[in-house]
């Protein structure tokens, strides 16, 4: 099977959904106009083929995969190019963004009459012989994009129209990443007054399946902590300005955007989560 698959940007999980893409045959085009050293080697290493402008626009599908912060803006470059062809792609916004930003997403690259579809990944980036992350499609044209499915990747339609999977993302990243917001907020209170062991100990015996989460979740979340914070933003947005839980999220943000801080800088509380995580493996019989 051969396809021409546009991926924008070459990040860790841009990588490595190309990476599957092109070991199931399919020609993946990204665009790498002043971009870092490190990043020209993550893409040559993924099989991904620097393109200019034109070529991505004449791509049979775009993968938009950037912070969520950077997807509207990516969305209006796209469109700039697109509307210049007669030929056009289906665009996937496959980004972390509440249904209003998908909407206006959406918008955006109709201007340029082209498909669109809302996508919504959830799991992590593809390995070397792993699973695939669920790749979530919704909206009139996310039948188009099937042969995706073809090329390795795990997608799954979600009967509704555009927002319909970027709901389930919010939903979904709102209770995995909120836990891991309370979870490590908590962590760091409990030991700096003292109580770090007692909590610990307490979760494992009431509960073990949520000490078992914060040993893998706290580590794991100090390098992404930057990247989640427009996230904690955009869920904030898909509940609503007047909804109660919203400024839930706006906190995290701002514990994130903390985190995220700390870890470049005295590293005091992320050393606190990193030790609370390697106590409970000492601790395990």
């Amino acid at each position: 099977m051969s396809k021409t698959i546009a991926i924008l940007a070459p990040g860790a999980m841009g990588s490595a959904v190309a990476r599957r893409l092109s070991e199931n045959g399919a020609r993946v085009l990204t665009s790498l106009k002043g971009r870092s050293e490190a990043t020209l080697k993550r893409a040559a290493d993924s099989g991904m083929v620097g393109a200019d402008d034109d070529a991505i626009a004449e791509a049979d599908i775009i993968l938009s995969i950037v912070p969520p912060g950077e997807a509207v803006a990516l969305a209006e470059r796209l469109a700039a190019l697109i509307v210049r062809h007669a030929k056009k792609p289906v665009v996937v916004d496959c980004n972390a963004v509440n249904v209003d930003t998908v909407l206006r997403i959406e918008e955006i690259i109709g201007s340029a009459q082209a498909p669109f579809v809302d996508g919504g990944i959830i799991g992590f980036p593809p390995q070397p012989g792993g699973k695939s992350p669920a790749f979530y499609m919704s909206g009139e044209h996310a039948k188009d994009v099937a042969v995706l499915k073809d090329l390795g990747l795990d997608v799954r339609i979600v009967a509704g129209p555009v927002g319909a999977a970027s709901a389930l993302k919010m939903s979904y990243a709102g209770i995995v990443k909120g836990l891991a917001g309370i979870g490590s907020a908590m962590v760091v209170a409990a030991t700096k007054a003292g109580a770090a062991d007692a909590l610990r100990d307490e979760l494992a015996l009431s509960q073990p399946a949520i000490l078992a989460r914060l040993e893998v979740a706290l580590p794991d979340m100090i390098p992404k902590a930057y990247r989640w914070v427009a996230e904690m933003h955009e869920i904030a947005g898909f509940l609503g300005p007047d909804h109660p839980a919203s400024q839930i999220y706006e906190g995290f943000a701002k514990w994130f955007e903390h985190l995220a801080g700390d870890a470049k800088g005295e590293a005091v509380d992320a050393a606190l989560l990193k030790a609370f995580a390697a106590s409970i493996a000492k601790k395990k019989p």
